[in-house]
């Protein structure tokens, strides 16, 4: 191996499993058949409870439907071949990058419906920090293994390097 490093690549992009998202669509089209229900009902005298159904669909559509679909897009988790990077926030951009070459112990841990789907929390901790968690993700279990990989990989290229502690009390 030369000492040269090797230039990054993206191994994975993940976002949190979709499945979060079913309940909000579904939210969203029985508050779209109730309200069309709703605007249909109420005659020409009481054309201002038209508005007033109007108002509480698109209230309704906005808080259960688009909040939580702009909270599951904002939040992306990147493989690198040299990092792991967590990105989330919707008005605060947080990021927040894990160096392979660090070392880290990961860890997958599943709530409820999760091992049905194969997704979990992957929790990453790097020593002394605090942990990093990567938020109800798909194949869980498959994350694991190519993070473990790449520290592996990382501290095989780092004792390739290095001489070893033999070598130097003994002098060679």
């Amino acid at each position: 191996m030369t000492d040269e490093p090797l230039p990054e690549r993206v191994i994975a992009r993940l976002r949190p499993h979709a499945r979060v998202l079913v309940r909000p669509a579904v939210f969203v089209v029985l508050v779209a058949a109730a309200g069309g229900f709703g605007f249909g009902v109420f005659q020409a005298g009481l054309a201002w409870l038209n508005v007033v159904v109007l108002v509480v669909v698109a209230v309704l559509v906005l808080f259960g439907g688009l909040v939580p679909l702009l909270r599951w897009s904002s939040r992306r988790y990147v493989v690198t071949t040299r990092r792991l990077v967590v990105v989330h926030g919707l008005g605060t951009r947080t990021r927040q990058e894990l160096l392979h070459s660090r070392g880290y112990d990961v860890t997958v841990r599943r709530r409820g419906l999760q091992g049905l789907f194969r997704s979990g929390d992957v929790l990453v901790f790097p020593g002394d920090d605090p942990a990093l968690v990567l938020v109800d993700v798909p194949h869980a279990d498959l994350v694991v293994a190519v993070l473990h990989d790449l520290v592996e990989t990382y501290e095989a290229r780092r004792r390739h390097r290095e001489p070893d502690w033999d070598d130097i009390v003994g002098g060679r």
